[in-house]
């Protein structure tokens, strides 16, 4: 493709304008300052960029330096997924610990206290909640970050979300449109599918995007996902019957439509990231992210240059791109007028995140259970976890347990024979088996079965989602991976 050089005129500002770009390091690089310069409006940051609340700070205000409404966006869900906690976990539980406890002041209350953090660091556009309604079991990437698999109490719980998320003068984006919960499929890795009919997906699917747009919703983030039953041909992402016809004209939508991550394999292993931002302009997506997988100069002139290029030939008819560029900036405008409308929380802000963790757990006593007075042996049976969540975020109970037993001892496990390679490591000690998920794991049902039939007084935590019926002496569901909900988890350990 031919470079097109820079400058000031419009097409090229608006083609600018449309990308959320990442890049790498704890400081602004001098190429993103200078784009900034130009027309660029969003800057999206990841855990890489992240070292202390001090430091994202002092970054989000040498950005501002430069363009003072610029839109600072992060992908902080809570829970298993956090940016501003990614080396410690998180200080919140995640969607699904909130649907467990189903109170939705309680919800509304954290999504305001996260916002609050995010907003004293300078962030002012979350890629969060999660809307999803996890209807498939097997779904590889949603799991605890949906609130759950009820319609109805996702729905609450997404509206509630927003309502705290933006009255801490927060944007919300609610993802992903339009709906990524009945999929078996990671799109961070291929293309999933859903083939829900018309009227389950209108009775399920869309209910939680309904009402997170009914409560005021500043952006909704697409899915990369096929659903023939509104449009066989073109993913979600794509497709301008699902981002048009569907979310702008039938739910009345008039926020900003942001796509998910452009670099994932559904869209660049089949359209490649430039053919792909310009499809999805032209269906009516107005922002372009990117940046989780490529984070360069490179990547942000080669999409400008795309859109520009699309535009001159008729492909992309440049009022398309000047809508989006618009709604773009009319977002990053609210941002800087936004005046946080913030009520007294239902409890401390440092404490909210752990009440709710601890609210959240599902504890089922056996007739082996006594309350751990030693040390035990935590045996993590780890899975691979997705590119949402990440695999540097620690999670399980160890931490937290050495602080109240001192002496006590981990170690992580995976794949077949995990049972008795736990039980030759622990030795003496009574274990604690962390899991997650473990019903979609064949391998982590088995080291369950083996350690259990050897050992009654085994304990059980299941860190994901909770599906097969309790097992153990004491079997704890925390409804996610976050640090507070392991801390919540080891209390009860000891509690009698």
């Amino acid at each position: 493709m031919t470079t097109i050089a820079s400058g000031t005129d419009t097409l090229t500002r608006d083609a600018l304008a449309v990308l959320q770009p990442g890049f790498t390091g704890t400081s602004a690089p001098s190429w993103l300052l200078r784009r900034l310069g130009e027309g660029l409006t969003s800057v999206g940051l990841f855990g890489r960029n992240i070292a202390s609340p001090g430091q994202l700070a002092a970054l989000t205000a040498q950005l501002r330096a430069e363009r003072d409404d610029v839109l600072v966006a992060i992908d902080e869900e809570g829970g298993d997924v956090t940016r501003l906690e990614v080396r410690t976990g998180s200080s919140f539980p995640g969607n699904h610990a909130l649907g467990a406890v189903d109170d939705v002041a309680l919800t509304e209350a954290v999504a305001r206290e996260l916002g609050r953090r995010l907003a004293d660091c300078g962030v002012n556009l979350n890629w969060a909640p999660s809307a999803d309604i996890n209807s498939n079991p097997r779904n590889p990437v949603i799991g605890v970050r949906s609130f759950g698999a009820d319609t109805a109490l996702v729905a609450r719980h997404t509206a509630a979300y927003v309502s705290g998320l933006q009255s801490a003068g927060v944007a919300a984006c609610t993802k992903h449109f339009p709906g990524h919960g009945d999929t078996a499929v990671d799109s961070h890795h291929a293309l999933p599918r859903i083939d829900a009919d018309l009227s389950v997906l209108h009775a399920r699917e869309l209910a939680p995007f309904r009402a997170a747009i009914a409560a005021g919703s500043r952006a909704v983030m697409s899915a990369h996902i096929l659903v023939p039953a509104l449009d066989p041909a073109h993913p979600a992402t794509l497709s301008r019957r699902v981002l048009t016809g569907l979310l702008r004209e039938e739910l009345g939508f008039d926020g900003l439509i942001v796509t998910d991550g452009m670099e994932m394999q559904a869209i660049s292993a089949t359209y490649g990231i430039e053919r792909g931002s310009v499809l999805a302009i032209a269906a009516g997506a107005d922002a372009i992210c990117v940046g989780g997988g490529l984070a360069d100069e490179a990547t942000v002139l080669r999409l400008r240059d795309a859109l520009v290029t699309a535009v001159r030939s008729g492909e992309l008819p440049e009022e398309r791109l000047a809508d989006a560029a618009a709604r773009v900036r009319a977002l990053a405008s609210w941002t800087t007028s936004a005046r946080p409308s913030v009520p007294a929380a239902v409890t401390d802000g440092a404490e909210i995140g752990l009440v709710a963790a601890r609210r959240a757990l599902t504890v089922t006593r056996g007739t082996h259970y006594t309350p751990l007075t030693e040390a035990p042996y935590v045996a993590a049976l780890t899975p691979v976890a997705n590119i949402a969540v990440g695999d540097e975020t620690p999670w399980g109970v160890a931490a937290e347990l050495r602080r109240l037993l001192p002496g006590t001892e981990t170690g992580s496990f995976t794949g077949e024979g995990a049972g008795a390679e736990v039980l030759a490591a622990a030795g003496t000690r009574r274990v604690v088996a962390v899991v997650r998920d473990a019903h979609r794991h064949a391998w982590m049902a088995e080291a369950l079965d083996t350690l259990i039939a050897s050992r009654p007084d085994t304990i059980v935590i299941e860190m994901g989602v909770p599906q097969t019926p309790p097992q153990g002496s004491l079997h704890i569901a925390t409804h996610g991976a976050a640090r507070v909900c392991g801390t919540a988890a080891a209390e009860s350990l000891t509690t009698p």
